[in-house]
């Protein structure tokens, strides 16, 4: 593959269908899904001796964002609540404040 076959396969691989989901109705609401999505990429070409060489790569990441609710003609955002990044922050918090007040707490013993 060609590095402009790689961005030829790129441009057509984003659309916004990678961040918008297909609606769906349910008891007189739409829900329609929406994603944070987030990606990167890179290429090149070289010679070397006899030879030359190109490659390429590209990579994507997806997260739930939320959801878009229509009902009875008005429109909110719900988001996504990604529970297992909240524990990870609160922990890391936790550690953090811990380690300044032991560190504080030894200090104070010294003097």
């Amino acid at each position: 593959m060609t590095f402009d076959d790689l961005t030829a396969r790129i441009k057509d691989s984003l659309h916004a269908g990678l961040v918008y989901a297909e609606p769906y109705e349910k008891d007189g609401l739409t829900v329609i899904p929406a994603s944070l999505v987030i990606g990167g990429g890179g290429g090149g070409q070289g010679r070397r001796g006899d030879g030359d060489g190109e490659g390429g790569g590209f990579g994507v990441l997806a997260r739930p964002a939320g959801a878009f609710i229509l009902e009875s003609g008005k429109v909110r955002w719900e988001p996504a609540v990604d529970v297992t990044r909240v524990i990870a922050t609160v922990a890391f918090a936790v550690v953090l404040i811990g380690s300044r007040f032991l560190r504080h707490r030894r200090k104070i013993r010294r003097l």
